[in-house]
């Protein structure tokens, strides 16, 4: 099963622009700025910023307009246009630690995580008491997965200001990132038990919990955060895989439910609420959630190959054919998908294809035996004696004791025609395992095409003695003692098979026989009579010798 994962998010607030510091060296606000402060005001946001852009467009070029200007475009989103805002208001003050926050926090809401992070340590450089500087800075470091310097840009936070939460929280995360559960666990814990309601926090205990497979550490804060927040999908996340853990497949069904239902674009809630329909044995359920995984990733290998499982499973031969071919056409090194589409061919008839797709998986993986053995089987089925021969000879060079390869590659010989080699073959059989019945079976078979009757009624003897009982060995050993003069142990065999099987025609008529010759006709009689009265076609048996 593939397990439902929790991506470990740091949570962090974006932080806000600040207006800028006054100054105590500025003149009186210029007419355009007091224009668009009252604008400002008044809420009229976009009013107050075309104000100042005529103000520049007039040859107004001040600080002062452009510390506005950057204000109001952080407030409006237009981050781009703060970042060229402030740019221009530093090259006119550049020792302003605040405008290279301003400036630092335009460039972190755009994502460009290590220009802001060099911003914000100009700021921090300019004003060493701002800790929102250090606080920035140790975000846009764990964006970047820098987990040692936002550590330390955090600490540095932290000697200030021991108790700030957002700090703290900061310190977690690197610690969670290189691998310190233990201790940002303890962090995350102390900042839930100030504020019980910290969702990032939760839901990263939840991560950590995941990591450590301590799934019941996963359900308290899954549950945690649920009661906060009902539709968190880290939590949904982790009960889900809190249920999988247990093996509780109803448990796991309901909370990949409530996921997708919460986000119909979720692939892993999509692709385990199959695997847990599928382990229920709720194969159309199974094959609508793979369906719905594919929907949402269409490049998921792994789910068309269980989608064609469930399909095959339906009995939708056509269906899960598909779905085996999409997945190694996905990935080429989905060999499972490419093993069970062969497993399949082979099943339903499709000799050919199916060994097409065995030799492919021996081309991406040359060590896998068991594809090989049936490489060779379905060589046998397509009565390619010598390809079969091959391959059951390369099985047995990297496998010297394997017994249904050594029966299969005797087969092929047999096949062939090359007796000696197969006879060879059963007989290696037979002194790994003296009691093999498959080794004996076909050398008493083989004895008997080569017309070997004394050979053939050892081997025979031999597997009757091991335990081989079956009507048609007792007869077949009979009709060998019969044929070999020893009527008293041809008779005997006939009357254990007719035990086994009272209706056996051919033993009834050939014990006749050998009752005949031992002089016991009226006995004879009685079992040519029976013979005749299951099969009747078999009345020219009794003018006949044995046959």
């Amino acid at each position: 099963m593939t397990n439902v994962q929790t991506q470990t998010g740091n949570g962090m607030e974006t932080l806000r622009p600040v207006l800028l510091d006054k100054r105590s060296d500025t003149s009186k606000a210029s007419r355009s700025v007091a224009r668009a402060v009252s604008l400002h005001l008044e809420g009229k946001l976009e009013d107050a910023l075309k104000e100042l852009h005529r103000a520049t467009s007039k040859g107004e070029k001040s600080a002062e307009v452009y510390s506005a200007m950057g204000h109001i475009q952080c407030e409006l989103g237009q981050f781009d246009g703060g970042v060229e805002s402030y740019r221009e208001f530093l090259r006119l003050e550049p020792k302003n630690a605040t405008g290279w926050f301003n400036m630092a926090v335009c460039l972190e809401n755009l994502g460009r995580w290590q220009e802001a992070a060099e911003k914000f340590k100009t700021a921090s450089d300019l004003d060493a008491a701002r800790i929102e500087a250090q606080l920035g800075m140790g975000i846009c470091h764990l964006h970047l997965n820098d987990a040692k310097a936002g550590l330390a840009a955090f600490e540095k936070c932290l000697s200030k200001s021991p108790d700030n939460d957002q700090a703290l929280f900061g310190k977690a995360v690197a610690l969670q990132m290189q691998g310190q559960l233990d201790s940002a666990t303890d962090l995350y814990k102390g900042i839930i038990k100030r504020n019980p309601e910290a969702e990032e926090s939760l839901s990263n205990l939840i991560a950590i919990g995941m990591a450590k497979k301590d799934y019941e550490m996963v359900r308290e804060y899954s549950e945690r955060l649920l009661g906060i927040k009902p539709e968190s999908t880290a939590a949904l996340e982790g009960l889900a895989a809190w249920a999988s853990a247990t093996d509780d497949v109803a448990l796991t069904a309901k909370f990949c439910t409530l996921l997708v239902a919460a986000v119909p674009d979720h692939f892993e809630g999509w692709f385990n609420l199959g695997l847990a329909h599928q382990k229920s044995g709720h194969r159309k359920q199974a094959a609508d959630a793979y369906t719905e995984a594919i929907r949402v990733r269409p490049q998921a290998s792994q789910a068309y190959t269980n989608l064609g499982i469930v399909r095959q499973e339906m009995g939708d031969t056509k269906g899960a054919k598909e779905a085996y071919e999409q997945a190694f056409k996905l990935n080429a090194n989905a060999t499972a998908a490419l093993w069970n589409l062969a497993l399949l061919l082979e099943g339903t008839g499709e000799a050919e294809e199916a060994e097409r797709s065995y030799s492919t998986i021996l081309q991406k993986t040359p060590d896998a035996d068991e594809a090989r053995f049936r490489l060779g089987y379905v060589k046998l089925q397509r009565e390619d004696w010598r390809g079969s021969a091959e391959v059951f000879q390369n099985c047995l060079e990297r496998r010297a004791k394997w017994p249904e390869a050594q029966m299969n590659l005797a087969l092929s010989y047999w096949k062939m025609a090359d007796y000696k080699r197969a006879q060879q073959v059963y007989e290696q059989v037979l002194a790994n395992d003296p009691k093999s019945l498959d080794a004996l079976r076909g050398l008493a078979a083989l004895s008997l095409e080569r017309s070997d009757i004394d050979q053939a009624l050892e081997y025979h003897a031999r597997l009757v003695d091991l335990g081989e009982r079956t009507p048609e060995l007792l007869y077949n050993t009979g009709l060998l003692y019969q044929k070999s003069g020893q009527l008293d142990e041809a008779a005997k065999l006939y009357r254990e098979a007719l035990s086994e099987n009272p209706e056996f025609p051919e033993a009834l008529l050939n014990l006749g026989h050998v009752l005949k010759s031992m002089g016991q006709e009226q006995e004879a009689r009685i079992c040519w009579s029976k013979a005749l009265e299951a099969r009747p076609e078999l009345a020219q048996g009794y003018f006949e010798t044995a046959k």
